[in-house]
């Protein structure tokens, strides 16, 4: 494909080992948008901040978490949206991934308007159910996508 052809993209990384493992960026910029994979409950050393309680098949028996793990997600997303000059205010859209969904219900409002500084945060916004998500005692997962000013 020719140069001029090529879409250019802009990656950005957290450092954690999965990125390597599973291959792929935390973000990507292409012109004025960003793209943020799915974020989860890490600190910087990938070590998950809250994690659930689980049985031993692995199954989560407690969602007290909910709250903190989102927190830190959306802590997450806004250390990425940084490294581009960007903060949740050029967020235009958020995919919310939950394991317990009436968990996540009750805390996604307040944690919400709080990450986003207001009461009604401006961006589209979607709260999914899910099964499992990448690890066992994660509660969620959220992906966005944000556009920079032209």
């Amino acid at each position: 494909m020719s140069a001029e052809r090529r879409v250019m993209k802009e990656p950005v990384y957290h450092g954690m080992p999965w990125e390597d493992a599973y291959g792929y960026a935390q973000a990507v910029k292409v012109g004025n948008t960003i793209y943020i994979s799915g974020q989860l409950s890490h600190d910087d050393s990938g070590k998950l901040v809250g994690p659930a309680t689980v049985d031993a098949s692995g199954k989560v028996v407690d969602s007290s978490t909910m709250a903190l793990q989102m927190q830190t997600t959306y802590e997450n997303a806004r250390r990425l949206l940084a490294k581009f000059g960007a903060s949740l205010d050029n967020v235009v859209e958020e995919v919310i991934y939950v394991t317990d969904f009436e968990a996540a219900f009750a805390v996604a409002g307040k944690v919400r308007k709080a990450a986003y500084g207001t009461d009604r945060p401006v961006c589209a916004s979607t709260i999914l159910g899910t099964t499992r998500l990448a690890f066992p005692q994660q509660l969620v997962e959220i992906s966005f996508t944000a556009v920079l000013p032209e």
